[in-house]
């Protein structure tokens, strides 16, 4: 069983250059963390405003650790998120057989 979150950011009109490259430079060091198992930054091909996020862990510690990094905080937290119009999350566990 696998902790997912999927995340969908809305940049404020004029902010979706910056938001993006933030994201660009979040997927490398997010994907090395130690409990992640994927990490997917999507974007919507008719709104270059909105970026959908698909993550899995190993579980719900792991997913802290993401939130706790030195990456996430300085890309997310204090570049990307003050850019946001909007910010929505969700949290699942995948059924396996």
């Amino acid at each position: 069983m696998a902790y997912v979150v999927t995340a969908k950011w809305t940049a404020k009109a004029g902010h979706e250059r910056e938001v993006r490259d933030a994201i660009q430079q979040l997927i490398a060091p997010s994907r090395a963390e130690p409990g992640n198992l994927l990490y997917q930054p999507n974007e919507d091909p008719g709104d270059s405003r909105i970026f959908f996020f698909y993550e899995q862990y190993v579980d719900e510690d792991a997913y802290k650790a993401h939130g706790d990094s030195e990456h996430f905080k300085r890309l997310g937290h204090d570049t990307a998120i003050p850019l946001l119009e909007s910010r929505e999350r969700a949290f699942f566990v995948t059924l396996d057989t």
